[in-house]
C-alpha cells in the first residue's frame, strides 16, 4: 500500500475522531498531515498534539488565538491556516494524498470539490457535495482523475457489494447486471411513536438515536429520515442509478448496512457492527482490507433481522427527497438548505419537530415557483443555496 498523508476536514466530529483512530492503527502506511475544526478548537489542539499533524485549519483569527492558548507550551506549533479558503487550499495541497471530507453541511462542499480538482483520493463523508452539486462534483472527479470512495455506511456497503470490477471513480451508467440498490435505515427514535405525539418531541429525544452515535444535526436528520433521503440522492450520483431503481428499507437492527440486487435475483448484503470505523478503514485501505478496531459481529446473538417499508406519513422528509431528485438539482439544493435551516431552528427550540418537513416542502414550492435554474458551477450552487436558505429562514418566522 502506498504511504498516505491524510487531511481530515472536520476532525473533531464523530467521523473525524474515528478516522484518527483507524490511522493510529497503521503508522507504517499512513499519517495525519492536516486537521480542521470549526468550534471545538481545544479538541483540535489535543488531536494535533497526539498525531503530530504539521498543519491545522481554523475558522478565524479568534480561533487561532484559542488554538495557541490550548497548545502545549513545550512543543513547536504546527502551521495554523485560517479561513474557508485555507480549507480548500489544504485539500489540494501537494503534500496531501488522501482527504477525509467530513465537514457537515454545505460548508464542506468547496473543500471537497478542491480535493477532487487536485486528483486526490477523496473519502466522502460530506453529503452536500453530491446532494447540492452532484453533476458538478462527479464531472470533476472524472475530469481530474480523482479517486472517490464513499464513507457513509450505506454507500460504502453498496460499493463493497458491487461487481468486483467496480472502480473508485465516477461511473456514467449503472454497473452491469445490477437491478436495484437497497438502502437500509434504522427508522430512528420515532419509528414506533404515535403520529399524534410527534408534534411534541424535544431535540434531546430526536437526538437519542437507538444504534449510532452521531452529532445532533445528523441525529435529527436520521429521526426525520431526511438523512436517508439525502443518501438516495447521493446513491443516484455515486452509482449512476436512476431514482426508480433505488429503494429504502427500514431495518431496526442496523446490522445490514445496504444491499445490491442483481438481475439474476441475487441480493448481496454487507453486514457489520454499527461502527463507522469499518467504512473508514475500507476507504483508507482500498483495495486492501485493513484492521479497523471493530469487534466481531455475533450473528447468533442477533436472532433475527427485520425489514419493512417506510411510512411517508411518519417520514414525509423522505418523500420530499425522492421528489426533489426527480425535479432536478435546484430542488436538491433547496431541500438540503431548507433542512439545515429548519433543523437548526428545531434544535434551538424555535420550531416544532413536525414543522421541519413543512418548512422544507414550502421552500421547495417557492423554489419551483421562482423557476431557479440548475447550478453548473460552484458559484451557482452557493448562490442557489443562499437563496434557498433565505426562503427557509423567512418561512421559519411564520406559521407554516
Amino acid at each position: 500500500m502506498k504511504f498516505q498523508r491524510v487531511c481530515v476536514l472536520g476532525s473533531t466530529g464523530s467521523i473525524g475522531e474515528n478516522t484518527l483512530d483507524v490511522i493510529a492503527r497503521h503508522p507504517d502506511s499512513m499519517a495525519v498531515y492536516a486537521l480542521s475544526a470549526h468550534s471545538r478548537v481545544e479538541r483540535l489542539a489535543a488531536q494535533a498534539a497526539a498525531t503530530s499533524a504539521p498543519v491545522v485549519i481554523v475558522v478565524d483569527t479568534a480561533a487561532r488565538a484559542r488554538f495557541i492558548q490550548a497548545w502545549p507550551a513545550a512543543r513547536p506549533l504546527p502551521e495554523i491556516r485560517v479561513g474557508a479558503q485555507a480549507l480548500a487550499d489544504t485539500a489540494a495541497d501537494p503534500e496531501v494524498t488522501t482527504v477525509m471530507a467530513a465537514i457537515v453541511g454545505a460548508a464542506g462542499l468547496p473543500s471537497a470539490l478542491a480535493a477532487a480538482q487536485a486528483g486526490k483520493r477523496v473519502l466522502l463523508a460530506n453529503k452536500e457535495a453530491l446532494v447540492a452539486a452532484g453533476g458538478l462534483f462527479m464531472r470533476t472527479v472524472r475530469n481530474h482523475g480523482a479517486e472517490l470512495l464513499p464513507i457513509d455506511s450505506e454507500h460504502n456497503a453498496i460499493f463493497q457489494c458491487l461487481p468486483t470490477n467496480a472502480s473508485a471513480s465516477a461511473p456514467t451508467e449503472p454497473a452491469k447486471g445490477v437491478r436495484r440498490l437497497l438502502l437500509t435505515a434504522s427508522g430512528g427514535p420515532f419509528r414506533c411513536t404515535a403520529l399524534d405525539q410527534l408534534d411534541h418531541v424535544t431535540p434531546d429525544q430526536a437526538c437519542a438515536h437507538p444504534n449510532w452515535s452521531m452529532g445532533r444535526k445528523i441525529s435529527v436528520d436520521s429521526a426525520t429520515m431526511l438523512n436517508k433521503g439525502l443518501e438516495v440522492i447521493e446513491a443516484h450520483w455515486l452509482f449512476a442509478m436512476p431514482v426508480d431503481r433505488i429503494q429504502v428499507l427500514i431495518h431496526p437492527q442496523s446490522m445490514v448496512h445496504s444491499m445490491v440486487e442483481y438481475e439474476d435475483g441475487s441480493i448481496l448484503a454487507q453486514l457489520g457492527q454499527p461502527d463507522m470505523r469499518t467504512p473508514i478503514a475500507y476507504g483508507l485501505g482500498f483495495p486492501q482490507r485493513i484492521e479497523s478496531g471493530v469487534g466481531l459481529l455475533q450473528l447468533a446473538a442477533l436472532g433475527r433481522l427485520d425489514f419493512e417499508l417506510p411510512d411517508y406519513a411518519r417520514f414525509p422528509c423522505l418523500r420530499l427527497a425522492f421528489e426533489a431528485l426527480v425535479e432536478g438539482q435546484a430542488s436538491c439544493v433547496a431541500l438540503n438548505a431548507a433542512n439545515e435551516v429548519a433543523v437548526d431552528r428545531f434544535l434551538k427550540e424555535q420550531i416544532g419537530y413536525t414543522q421541519i418537513a413543512r418548512i422544507i416542502e414550502a421552500s421547495l414550492d417557492r423554489v419551483a415557483r421562482q423557476s431557479l435554474p440548475g447550478p453548473d458551477t460552484l458559484e451557482d450552487v452557493l448562490e442557489l443555496d443562499a437563496r434557498a436558505r433565505g426562503i427557509a429562514i423567512e418561512l421559519c418566522t411564520s406559521v407554516v
